[in-house]
């Protein structure tokens, strides 16, 4: 039996609980791995509130939260290749396994090994944040020197993006509250304050014809806001609003694949997309790191340390 954090039912941070559960079995193309890490994405207590088409996995409750994790195999199922016991790989638990717990089944071809001198902690960021920001970089396909808004830049996904943006020689502009402007400037990025400035008067000063591309992790009115600063609608990418193409922008492109986890390790590695870690909790204090996110108020990316 081993410990895990999960929900009872669909609601609210209420029907969160601690339980143990046995060792879930790896299914046809899953790995069972022992957890050192987990990383804490607002899509968990999303898909605690209420269940999200083929991400639940159709298991039974109580099930667990969490979505991306680092560790060690212990076990293959069936047609699982490039993948062996004893290998420390990190990658996303897609078929409703979760994460936040001492051993948990994730998706095989969703997985790829953890390469030598990266750690389980820095691992665990990087399915969600470290894919997330290649794909929405890779899609925008901006040249050195070309400007990108990243609206909402203080979490981890908006540093993540930022951080690989400068690396890529853009011109980065950030918006976020007064607590994420430490970590934005830390990064490279240009800070917009909203809560003390006009957001689109202040980006409008910095960039006066228009944003080459714009990245939208906020959302919401704000998304609508900074869309109309696009020199071309078409070079506005959201992350999570999905009515961006009414206002002539994209939906990002997700590749969550071997492939991606492994070019998002090598950049990691070589400090290119570096997270950063702002805070790393115990599995005991896992309500508390996921209340962090849940709240809005956590700046970067907040891991969870399981073994």
């Amino acid at each position: 039996m081993g410990k895990a954090w999960g929900f009872g039912r669909h609601g609210g941070p209420e029907v969160q609980e601690f339980f143990d559960r046995p060792d879930p079995a790896p299914g046809r193309g899953e790995v069972l791995i022992r957890v050192d890490a987990a990383g804490v994405n607002p899509l968990d207590h999303l898909l605690r509130s209420g269940p999200v088409d083929g991400l639940d996995g159709g298991r039974p409750f109580p099930r667990v939260l969490g979505m991306e994790a680092a560790g060690t195999v212990l076990a293959l199922g069936e047609d699982v290749n490039g993948l062996e016991v004893g290998d420390a790989v990190f990658g996303f638990a897609l078929t409703g396994g979760g994460t936040y717990a001492e051993t948990t089944v994730l998706s095989a071809p969703h997985t790829a090994r953890i390469p030598e001198g990266l750690s389980a902690t820095v691992a665990a960021t990087l399915p969600v944040a470290g894919t997330t920001a290649v794909d929405v970089l890779d899609q925008l396909g901006l040249p050195a020197g070309a400007t990108v808004l990243v609206n909402g830049v203080g979490g981890g996904v908006g540093l993540a993006v930022a951080r690989l943006a400068v690396g890529r020689g853009l011109r980065v502009i950030g918006t976020g509250s007064t607590a994420k402007r430490e970590h934005a400037e830390a990064v490279g990025a240009r800070f917009i304050d909203y809560t003390s400035e006009d957001v689109a008067a202040a980006a409008r000063a910095l960039v006066p014809d228009g944003f080459d591309g714009i990245v939208d992790l906020a959302g919401g009115s704000s998304l609508r806001t900074v869309a109309a600063l696009a020199q071309d609608p078409r070079n506005v990418i959201a992350v999570g609003d999905m009515s961006v193409p009414d206002l002539g922008g994209r939906f990002v492109e997700r590749r969550v694949d071997r492939e991606n986890l492994e070019r998002s390790a090598r950049l990691a590695l070589d400090g290119l997309l570096a997270p950063v870690i702002t805070a790393v909790h115990p599995l005991s204090d896992a309500p508390a790191a996921l209340a962090a996110v849940e709240n809005g108020h956590a700046s970067g990316k907040i891991v969870i340390r399981v073994a």
